[in-house]
């Protein structure tokens, strides 16, 4: 029996997932590097955002469209639909087009992604347990970087870079296991296959298809 996992179902044309899943990953260890405190915002961050986690990530969601993927496709359009937003609301000010955003908008806006991604996460409990690190990490990302714009606390920033890190590592690591499984036809990376309490799968015998 075929095995499918997480966002990316078997099928007979190219997974997108493993292009999403970068996309994603890249730009959030970008951004979050800024966020801890490592590096400086800049031009490369903006860049990252609205053309690999944005266009990118928002194409590899079109494509899970065309594999009936459902989930995948909400994530991918999602997460690709924010990162250019994200790029556009800093934008406007600059442009002359729209006033800055409060510290309480700018947290709303953090917290209204929590509860989407919070909702992806509980559908992420049927895939993989590297997928829930991620949607899990996330929801943490968009609560603490909420809170940091209406407590204005920075030290709350700089904890939710370090989760952000670890979100994106998370994803580049499961883009990587899914592109090494394609090209080398079978598991090379453990991304911790789910299955029933008290059962141990086959990895050839396990079906798991998020839709």
């Amino acid at each position: 029996m075929e095995r499918k996992t997480g966002m990316a179902p078997n099928h007979a044309n190219a997974s997108p997932a493993p292009l999403g899943l970068m996309g994603f990953g890249m730009t959030t260890v970008l951004l979050n590097l800024h966020n801890a405190q490592i590096v400086p915002m800049g031009s490369a961050i903006m860049a990252m955002g609205l053309i690999f986690g944005g266009m990118t990530q928002f194409i590899a969601g079109a494509l899970e469209y065309g594999n009936r993927n459902t989930f995948g496709m909400t994530a991918f359009m999602a997460y690709g639909a924010f990162w250019i937003s994200l790029a556009v609301l800093l934008f406007l000010p600059h442009w002359g087009l729209a006033p800055e955003s409060s510290p309480a908008l700018m947290g709303s806006y953090m917290w209204v992604w929590a509860l989407f991604t919070a909702i992806m996460a509980v559908g992420s409990l049927t895939a993989s347990r590297m997928h829930q690190v991620v949607f899990f990490s996330l929801t943490l990302l968009f609560v603490l970087l909420g809170c940091a714009e209406i407590s204005g606390r920075p030290m709350l920033g700089i904890v939710a870079g370090y989760d952000g890190l670890l979100c994106g590592l998370s994803a580049i690591y499961l883009a990587a296991s899914e592109i090494f499984e394609i090209q080398f036809g079978h598991a090379v990376l453990p991304v911790g296959l789910p299955h029933a309490p008290g059962e141990i799968p086959h990895k050839d015998d396990l079906v798991v298809h998020i839709s």
